[in-house]
Parts: C-alpha cells; structure tokens; sequence
C-alpha cells in the first residue's frame, strides 16, 4: 500500500542478475485470462517480437528497456518462464516491469496482427471502423477498458464503454488470485461507475447516501461538508497519505520560445526569488484550510529518497530578499506601471497555463499572481481546457504551466518532473524530446545543470546497488532543491485524489492510519488491493 516496494502478482517471482543484466520472471501456472484462455512466456514474447519490435505499432523502443542506449531482448525459458537480457545494467528494471504490462493476450490480438492475419483482411477491418491502418485497429482492440472484448487478467471486466451514464464492470470469473481460506476474489461481483457532471455533483450523491465507495474528484473544500453528513448518509470519510509534493506546483519552461525570456528563466536566481515571493502559509490558511504542508515541490517523508531540507529550500515567504534577488540578476529598470522591464525594453510579463481539473488550481494561481506582481513580474492566468493544456505542455508552447506534483514517493517509476527524459517533463519539454530522440529533435540542454540531471539519470538507471542508487537519486533532487525549476506552494493535502467516502457496509477500504499512499503510479486505490473490498449484508 505505501509503493516503497514492488509487490508479487502476474509474476510470483523474480531473480534479478548479480550484474543487473538480466531478470527472469517465473508466472503462475494454470493462471487464465478472463476468456478462460490460459496466460503464458507466449504473452509476453507477443508483447516483445510483434508489439514492441513492430515500429509502426511501437515506433520507438522504450528507454527503459534499453539502458545504455542498447535494446533488451525477451527469451522463454519454458512456458512460465521468461527471461529479459540487457547489454549493460538496468537498474531501474523491477520498478519499470512493476508500471508497464509486459503481456498482451496473443490468441486475442494475433486476428489484429500482420503477422499472423492476412494484412487485406485487416485493411477490411480498418476500413469496417473507419479507421486507415491495420495498426490503429490493433490498438484499438488492445485498450481493455473502451473495448470489452478484449481479455483482461484484472479483477474485473468491462461490459460497455466508460462514456455510457453507468459504467459497468463484472468481476472476471478466471481471476487468479483467492483468500487465505481458499475463496476466489475478488469479493465484489459488479461495479457501477456513474458518470458525473462535476465534482460537485459527486460530493452531493456521497452526502445524500448514494455511492458505495469514492476516492476521486473530492475537493479539499468539502471535507467538513461530509465530515458533517457521514452519520446520516451512513458513510466514514476516509484519507489516503498524498503523495503529493505540491498539491500545485509551477513547472518554468527552460526551452520557451521567446529568447528574452528564456535568458530570464534560465537563471536559477530568478527562479530562486519567484520562490521566495510566495506566501505558502497564507495559501495553504485561504485555500487548503490549513490541512496541508507549506513547502517546496519535493518528496513525502514517507518516501526513501526525501530529505528535510529539499522542502525548505527556498520556500520561506521572503519578498524583500526576492526583490534584492531580481535586481540581481539585471532586471532593475521598471515602466511606468512599476513591472521589471526585460533586456529588450518590454515589459517582464509570464503566462501560467493552467487547467481547472483537480482542487483549487486557479485559485492558488491568483495568489501567485499577486505575490509576484507584488515584487514587479507582471503575470497572466491562462485557464485552458485539459486537452489543449497538455498538447501546449508536450509542445513547449507555454512559458509556465501549473499541476500537481504527483509521483512523490517512487519518483524513478516516471521520473517526468525530475529528469527531462519521459513525456511529461514540462520544466524542459524540448530537451525531453531531445532527450528520447537521441538528439535527432526538440533541444539540447540549454544549461549545464540540465546536463547534469540527465547524466545522474543515466548513472541512476545503470546502478544496481540500492544503496548507490538511494545516494544518486537524492543527488538528482538535490540539484533541483539548488535550481528551482519547479516552484511548490503547499503538500500534503488532502486532495481530490485521496479524501474517499466509503459506506459504512463496505469493508476491507485501508485509509491513511494503514500507510496507503494515494499516487497516479501506483493506480490508487489499486495498491490497496480493491479485489478485498466487501459488502457486508445491508
């Protein structure tokens, strides 16, 4: 439930090398997936020889399964064995197999493959779905959650599409896993997913008695609402540890387009004094009622790689020092509105994107607002839909972007706000593209810090040694402690992803007095093992 270790499950064992060179994975015998199908090595060779192999299905191979720049490859052993050899060390392989599936159904998915179907058949298909290639109606038979055909080895099974009002899911009758007494889990036969037209609409079904469960798209802001309803809506409000570094913190964009401004926003003390211009006590009293931590965008206590002092660093409300600090740096002049002044005579203005989609985004966007206008950088709010939101983000088309700061308890599963390497990486997102091309596109570091953090990443996926690897990890976030390229407001909150209300007849929900930890990586309430979760007779 914490996610500090990687758990047995489609795999009840592993060795992993001496040298880190290699890890053989030992399945379940007699393990099916939810067609009845049995599940063996030939999934996951699929996945390896027609899926990751095949460059118009997967067009470039993934970092992670080539450390030093040398792709893996995938033997069976026997039927319930398979082992993935590397060329140099892979540090980071358990942590890597234990968020990516490395399986697909092949009796399934092989009537959708070249290599196996007639490739007129499949353009017949495509055309069918109204689809061009063979290749999208592969992908799109392979998403088990908008095609309920495909099998799935999950607790449960979709029978239609998440787009209709009730979402319903039916437990998988092959499903592998039993309790201690022998009883096939999981426990609970049906899921109804009702669809909502907003937060608020959920948080009024919860108080009114309506939903069994729900640990999503809760807002801090109704916490004493439904405090003061669970008795007689017949519900307990329960709490997952966050893990959350910043509930919202401002990723400043190091390749932005416009050359005046990168000048400013490479400077590490420029984004030093933003930092120091916010009043994370005072956002965290208006905006979080007081329920979170104010402090820099860094790991929870509870994760191995958090140190107290990445927290500090630079999060003290300081805008005297804050101004000393911009004058510093050059930007001394002011207009005649009083707002810094850039090197070409323009007035010193950023942009936050920002997306209304979890808690009090704009809110906090507002304060910052003020508080840097307050010390002469004049700011802009841009509330933008998710979607365009994130092809700005991936594109570097933003100056600076706003979103939690998720990912703090395992940050190397998909290290996107630490390393400029992984898709999501806004702080540098044409470096990251740089970065997964191998130079062939996006830009190159455009500081040497940004140098740096890749090259410890480097060293960090080739380290095998859990000790070393603890040491490089936190080396990574100590520079970023030092650099400032994403600036956190308040942690630890109590958030849209882990205030849950559960009725009092469901049983077997852990909450945060049993160390779960809500995270994104960890498909939570997926590492509180929802296929324990009961229903005691009404």
């Amino acid at each position: 439930m914490t996610g500090t270790t990687v758990e047995p499950n489609v795999a009840k064992s592993w060795e992993i090398a001496p040298d880190g060179k290699s890890i053989t994975l030992y399945l379940r015998k007699r393990m099916k997936w939810s067609d009845g199908h049995p599940f063996t090595a030939d999934d996951v060779l699929f996945w390896y020889e027609d899926y990751l192999l095949n460059k118009e299905l997967n067009p470039s191979f993934p970092v992670w399964m080539a450390p030093g720049g040398v792709p893996g490859t995938v033997e069976k052993v026997d039927d319930y064995t398979v082992r993935i050899n590397f060329a140099y060390a892979n540090g980071l392989i358990l942590e890597s197999l234990a968020s990516v599936p490395v399986f697909l159904p092949k009796h399934y998915l092989k009537q959708f493959h070249p290599t196996y179907t007639p490739m007129e058949k499949l353009e017949a298909i495509a055309k069918k779905e109204g689809l061009e290639y063979w290749y999208q109606v592969f992908q799109n038979k392979d998403d088990w959650i908008v095609n309920p055909e495909r099998p799935t080895h999950k607790a449960w099974k979709p029978m239609n599409l998440p787009t209709a009002q009730n979402w319903i899911m039916e437990r998988n009758p092959y499903y592998w896993k039993v309790d201690p007494e022998g009883n096939q889990l999981p426990y609970v036969d049906r899921i109804v997913h009702e669809l909502a037209a907003n937060a608020e609409m959920v948080t009024m079904k919860a108080v009114a008695g309506e939903l069994d469960m729900q640990l999503r798209h809760i807002n801090v802001s109704d916490f004493t609402l439904l405090r003061e309803n669970a008795e007689k809506g017949n519900y307990r409000v329960i709490q997952w540890i966050p893990a959350l570094g910043s509930d919202l913190a401002i990723f400043i964009n190091q390749n932005v387009k416009d050359l005046a401004l990168q000048e400013i926003f490479i400077r590490p003390e420029f984004r030093q004094a933003l930092s120091l211009a916010v009043n994370r006590e005072e956002i965290n009293d208006l905006i979080y009622l007081g329920l979170g931590e104010p402090r820099q965008a860094t790991m929870i206590p509870e994760s191995p790689y958090y140190r107290p002092e990445f927290e500090k660093a630079y999060a003290e409300y300081d805008p005297e020092r804050a101004n000393q600090m911009l004058d510093a740096v050059g930007l001394v002049e002011r207009g005649k509105d009083g707002f810094r002044l850039r090197s070409d005579g323009k007035t010193l203005m950023v942009t936050i994107d920002v997306a209304p989609v979890f808690g009090p985004w704009v809110d906090v966007c507002e304060m910052i607002k003020m508080y840097w206008e307050a010390v002469g950088v004049k700011t802009a709010i841009n509330t933008i839909e998710r979607g365009l939101f994130f092809a700005r983000a991936h594109a570097g088309d933003h100056e600076m972007n706003a979103w939690n700061m998720d990912r703090a308890s395992q940050p190397w599963y998909y290290p996107c706000w630490w390393v400029p390497a992984t898709g999501d990486s806004w702080f540098a997102p044409l470096t990251t593209t740089w970065y997964l091309t191998d130079g062939k596109g996006g830009e190159a570091p455009p500081t040497e810090e940004l140098q740096q953090l890749i090259d410890l990443y480097e060293q960090l996926k080739m380290t095998v040694d859990p000790d070393e690897k603890l040491r490089v990890g936190q080396e990574i976030l100590q520079l970023h402690a030092e650099n400032v390229w994403s600036i956190g407001t308040v942690g630890l909150v109590p958030s849209a992803m882990c205030i849950g209300v559960v009725k009092n007849y469901f049983g077997n929900v852990p909450d945060e007095s049993h160390g779960a930890v809500s995270d994104c990586m960890f498909d939570s309430p997926g590492n509180g093992h929802p296929e324990q979760f009961f229903i005691r007779q009404k």
